[in-house]
């Protein structure tokens, strides 16, 4: 496993943009994939993007695609998400998570390792 921090949550206007960011660390984090996940009040935990670790390729919910961008460094250990367009639906805690080397399908238990979590709230 590694260990994974997040930071860039806040209130934002409908319209509006935010980028988080997670800082990963631990042995073997280049070989790990790292994506987002969000849970809003009442409502179960779902997958919102990943990056591989290998040639990058990103993945995206159907309800983010066109909207969010993830990235990562060179270096591999920090990934961004870049979120555009904000609709107050995207309110949620967005954790950021990892698995070893390919992102999965959006199933919880397959990303072993878990940040704590950033609040994003999106109202006028």
């Amino acid at each position: 496993q590694v260990q994974l921090v997040e930071s860039g949550g806040g209130l934002v206007q409908p319209g509006g943009s935010l980028r988080l960011s997670c800082v990963a660390s631990g042995f073997g984090v280049d070989n790990y994939a790292i994506g987002w996940f969000r849970q809003a009040p009442g409502k179960e935990r779902e997958g919102v993007s990943c990056i591989s670790s290998t040639d990058f390729s990103t993945y995206y919910a159907d309800s983010v695609k066109g909207r969010f961008t993830i990235s990562r460094t060179n270096a591999k250990s920090t990934v961004y998400l870049q979120m555009n367009s904000l609709k107050p639906e995207d309110t949620a805690v967005y954790y950021c998570v990892a698995r070893p080397v390919l992102c999965s399908n959006w199933r919880t238990d397959n990303y072993n390792s878990w940040g704590q979590g950033t609040q994003v709230t999106v109202s006028s």
